[in-house]
C-alpha cells in the first residue's frame, strides 16, 4: 500500500505506527481506507486530531513525564545544610561556586540553578548516599 509520500508498507502494520510517520495525518488514512473511515465515523474531526497528536507524541509525551517524575523526587532530597561544596572534588569550580552562595535546600532546587550540570547533580546525590 502506497502512503501519502512514505515509503511503502511491505507488511501489515497497525495503523497507529503508520500515523507516527511524517505526513501522514489520520484523515489522509481515512479517505484511503473505508474500513478506518467507517470505525471513524463517530467522531468529529477535532476528536480525530487530538488522538493523532497522542499517536504521534507518545514516545516524547511519556519520556518527558518520566522526567519530570525523576524531578519531582529530587525535590524529597534534602541536602545537608552543613555542607562543605569545595570538598566534593568531583565538581565543577562553578558548581561549588554557585552552591556555596545559593545554598540550595534540596537537590532539585540545585538541579535548577544555573551553570550546574547533571553530572554535578549527580555528585551531589551520591555524596548524600542516593
Amino acid at each position: 500500500m502506497e502512503i501519502q509520500n512514505s515509503s511503502p508498507l511491505k507488511q501489515k502494520v497497525k495503523a497507529s505506527s503508520v500515523i507516527t510517520r511524517p505526513n501522514i495525518t489520520v484523515l489522509g488514512l481515512k479517505e484511503n481506507n473505508n474500513i478506518l473511515a467507517e470505525s471513524l465515523v463517530q467522531y468529529n474531526e477535532i476528536e480525530i486530531e487530538n488522538a493523532e497528536i497522542l499517536m504521534k507524541y507518545e514516545g516524547y509525551i511519556k519520556r518527558e513525564k518520566e522526567v519530570a517524575d525523576k524531578l519531582m523526587r529530587l525535590e524529597d532530597i534534602k541536602i545537608y545544610k552543613d555542607i562543605d561544596y569545595s570538598k566534593l572534588s568531583s565538581l565543577s569550580a562553578e558548581a561549588v561556586d554557585k552552591l556555596s552562595k545559593v545554598k540550595p535546600s534540596t537537590i532539585g532546587q540545585a538541579s535548577r540553578i544555573s551553570g550546574i550540570s547533571p553530572s554535578d547533580v549527580s555528585v551531589l546525590m551520591v555524596f548524600h548516599g542516593r
